[in-house]
């Protein structure tokens, strides 16, 4: 219960405006050009979802950054893609945790440990205060990894937005 109730205040007082703060329009810029410029390599569709707290009704009932990952996913559409090519990476700023989701048809070649090094590697750019670094990092290394087993094709199309979503409920 204590632990419900520090997560509840660690969010509860993150300020509303941090992510405008960490994340402002030149950031979202550029990453949405990452975003662009590495579909170009592959045949995956990634999505960069950043929410700067979880409400309270969420905390209370125990949902963890992980499983709001999950449903953003779903939510987001990123397992809707033609190939089962979708990739989320989500930024949980208020508890300072990133998750990267794949789908289905990627994660028959990639392992969660090769998902979790990159963002492990995001997260340690972000203790820095390097949010776009981070974010950029982060965007390179899934698009060594999903140029390397799901090369672009010649009729690709971008089944989803390339734009990061700011997710305010």
């Amino acid at each position: 219960m204590v632990k419900k109730i520090k997560r509840w205040f660690l969010h509860a007082f993150t300020p509303p405006w941090r992510q405008r703060v960490l994340f402002p329009k030149t950031t979202l810029n550029a990453i949405e050009i990452a975003i662009q410029q590495s579909e170009a390599k592959h045949s995956g569709e990634l999505r960069f979802a950043i929410e700067n707290t979880l409400t309270s009704q969420k905390i209370w009932h125990g949902i963890l950054s992980y499983q709001r990952a999950l449903e953003l996913f779903a939510k987001l559409h990123v397992w809707d893609t033609e190939h089962n090519s979708g990739v989320l990476i989500y930024l949980l700023l208020a508890e300072r945790t990133v998750h990267i989701i794949a789908d289905r048809g990627i994660n028959k070649r990639v392992t969660q440990n090769q998902w979790d090094e990159i963002a492990r590697a995001m997260q340690n750019e972000f203790r820095l205060g390097n949010f776009q670094q981070g974010s950029l990092l982060g965007i390179e290394r899934i698009t060594v990894l999903l140029a390397s087993h799901f090369p672009a094709t010649i009729d690709k199309i971008n089944e989803l937005p390339n734009a990061p979503v700011i997710v305010q409920e």
